[in-house]
């Protein structure tokens, strides 16, 4: 599979060679035999994640993920390989589409190993069906384990692997029988309700289109009879018999929520080394509240959950930091920790309990963990070795072998190797750091683009974090590569720790942005006076806000709306709930309440403080909530604006990431550039653009 993965890109990118300027989807811009990188390559990207050693530390597990742009669809795949590299991937099954989060992102996908090695264990989605498959090590077979009438939630194994439990929730015929009664005796408006939102199957989950509640105080949808309780049941893994479970004989609560001592503070993270019966934890101390969350937690050990004192890692690697992640080396005399840096470089330590001692393993410039893209989770870990997945800004996902005693690093699967080359000999990606006049300090990864002529070149900027392989920002939207590439450096900056105040935050970045713009516009690295910028959640947040209050950018894009009044009413119904929302996260009464600060942060009140063109290119999921200031700049020609059907928070299906990021290119090229793509597919769009252009002279310092 993934040798023609390599051959195929290897072509695509030959073929894209010599297209000029006209830009077609997945185009790039390149002379003849020189390396590129192109906007479909970054759509299709293999991703790897849930990264698991067997219980022998021989084998390693792990899932790849990749999309497809002809199909529109994702395809997920299941492997095992040496952990000390002496044989190459074995491919065990499909795993079929990838489940997902509320906001949209791939959700972690368990895997969990037989006692004896044997066989690994997994949830499978196929047409709209969640079931538990496992799959022999040696590639002899892959089978269903469990085929439920509803879909599987959660799943554990016995511990001598005789038997599976799993619970489920209400069936799949029932889900879809409430969906069609519904639509056959209309929907009953309360505030389960998403207003606004289609009623009727709007919405990916488990594989399928399902109709949508908002549940709990977070406001997140999910499938209709999502709140039906768990039942659990287990099947004899020998006969194939299932019975339900007795409610004394269900699965012990994870070890997160098993009701350690509370004198120890707030436990947000537990690894328990089954040889030994100890616990590691990570501790906030007697802290409650927002800013309790936002501290450095403790790493400690317990010997057992009746011990009343907690060991604690006082070393300086421990002391104060971030700590992400904490796993057991087996033997159980070393815990294995994860530091994840402001800037979002990871690196990895062993902390010795019985000396205190504390051994760095290893230090990246990107990521080291389990795989994912937000929060990478634990690396999988033998006696002897880590088992890694790393990226970085200019390296796409790769798996590693990482010594724990000495740090050797060695690769063990490279599926993104023809692009990780194109990276390397085409987009010289550097981090940069600078301080604003208030003595903050900033990072990010920067883009630079080759000048074209005697000026330098323009600048774009995504603002929020810079993890990993960036490809398009948070929420990939802006593809960081290809636009240097066609001219326009790119600048992808790490929010810092943000104050709990929204205009503290809002001018923070507006700083960040401003100050970023004068250090590289005094190194002559690029035309300060041609900026654009572009975000989604709060980077979409503080690029508007700087369309409004900073004269740096001259063309903005943005994938999710600012707080408005049209939220209230959408969410009008979840009353208080909604309320608190509004008041924690922007400090916000009703607009009676708290006038000035509703002018100051949502350009619903004076829309002519957008004096810049705007891309919005929304999620059906989420545009109306802004609608009452996108509809006025619509109607004055300073917007353009895009809905992606079906998408949540975080836009997901392939040809809207490859649509989504050719707009962009578009976008910025036009107003930053002066330039045009030769399609006459696009005339239209350039048309609406050029009326903009007559409308807002004032942001055409690119022309």
């Amino acid at each position: 599979m993934f040798g023609n993965m390599t051959s195929r890109r290897v072509c695509f990118a030959v073929a894209a060679v010599g297209l000029g300027l006209a830009v077609h989807a997945g185009g790039a811009v390149s002379s003849p035999g020189i390396a590129s990188v192109s906007i479909r390559q970054l759509v299709e990207v293999v991703d790897i994640g849930s990264v698991s050693a067997s219980p022998d530390g021989r084998w390693v597990a792990f899932r790849t993920e990749r999309a497809s742009v002809e199909r529109n669809t994702y395809d997920t795949a299941w492997y095992v390989q040496p952990v000390d590299g002496s044989g190459p991937p074995r491919r065990l099954g499909e795993g079929g589409a990838p489940l997902r989060t509320t906001g949209g992102l791939s959700a972690r996908a368990p895997v969990l190993w037989s006692p004896d090695g044997r066989w690994i264990f997994y949830r499978a989605v196929f047409a709209g069906r969640v079931e538990v498959w496992r799959a022999a090590v040696d590639g002899s077979r892959t089978e269903p384990v469990v085929q439920d009438p509803a879909n599987v939630r959660q799943f554990s194994l016995s511990a001598d692997g005789s038997a599976l439990t799993y619970s489920v929730g209400a069936t799949r015929e029932a889900v879809r029988d409430a969906e069609r009664a519904e639509y056959d005796r209309g929907v009953h408006i309360d505030r389960t309700v998403p207003l606004g939102d289609d009623l009727y199957r709007s919405g990916f989950h488990e594989g399928r289109l399902a109709t949508q509640r908002l549940v709990d105080n977070e406001l997140e949808r999910f499938p209709l009879l999502h709140q039906e309780p768990d039942h659990w049941k287990a099947v004899d893994l020998a006969t194939g018999v299932i019975h339900a479970l007795a409610a004394d004989a269900l699965p012990a609560k994870s070890a997160v929520t098993a009701g350690f001592p509370k004198r120890f503070g707030k436990i947000v993270a537990v690894a328990e080394d089954h040889g030994s019966g100890h616990f590691a934890l990570l501790v906030r101390p007697g802290h409650e509240g927002r800013e309790a969350e936002r501290s450095s937690p403790e790493l400690a050990m317990l010997h057992t959950k009746a011990s009343r004192r907690l060991t604690r890692c006082t070393a300086a690697p421990c002391v104060g930091k971030p700590i992400t992640n904490i796993v057991w080396r087996p033997g159980g005399a070393e815990v294995v920790f994860t530091v994840t840096a402001p800037d979002n470089r990871q690196s990895i330590f062993r902390w010795k309990v019985a000396s205190g001692a504390v051994v760095p393993v290893v230090a990246s410039s990107g990521q080291v963990g389990g795989g994912g893209r937000w929060e990478p989770g634990s690396c999988g870990v033998s006696p002897d070795a880590l088992v890694c997945v790393t990226a970085r800004a200019d390296r796409p996902p790769r798996l590693e072998r990482i010594e724990l005693d000495s740090g050797k690093r060695d690769v063990l699967f490279d599926p993104n190797e023809a692009l990780a080359h194109n990276m390397a000999q085409s987009v010289p990606v550097r981090e940069i750091h600078w301080v604003d006049a208030q003595g903050t300090r900033f990072s990010g990864q920067f883009y630079p683009a080759k000048p074209q002529g005697h000026k330098p070149p323009p600048l774009f900027i995504a603002y929020y974090r810079c993890s990993g392989f960036l490809r398009g920002g948070v929420g990939d939207e802006w593809p960081l590569a290809p636009l240097a590439l066609h001219g326009i450096s790119a600048l992808c900056i790490n929010a810092p720790p943000t104050p709990s105040d929204a205009v503290k935050r809002y001018r923070q970045g507006q700083s960040a942005v401003e100050s970023a713009v004068a250090y590289l516009g005094s190194r002559g690295d690029i035309d300060p006076d041609r900026v654009g910028m572009g975000g989604l959640s709060f980077g979409a947040e503080v690029a508007m806000w700087n369309a409004m209050y900073s004269r740096v950018p001259r063309a903005i894009s943005v994938s999710t709306p600012v707080v408005s009044p049209m939220a209230r009413t959408l969410f009008g119904l979840w009353g208080d709930v909604y309320a608190s929302r509004l008041k924690r996260f922007w400090q916000l009464g009703s607009p009676k309440e708290t006038p000035e600060r509703w002018r100051l942060l949502s350009p619903y009140y004076d829309v002519g403080r957008i004096k810049v063109p705007v891309l919005m290119q929304m999620s059906e999921q989420e545009y109306r909530s802004g609608l009452d200031y996108m509809v006025p700049l619509i109607r004055e020609h300073r917007a353009d604006v895009y809905v992606f059907p079906n998408e949540p928070h975080q836009k997901f299906q392939p040809r809207h990431k490859l649509a989504v990021y050719q707009r962009n290119l578009d976008w910025f090229r036009f107003w930053l550039l002066g330039m045009k793509d030769a399609d006459p597919a696009k005339s239209e769009q350039y048309a609406r653009w050029e009326k903009m252009r007559q409308s807002l002279p004032g942001a055409l310092a690119g022309w």
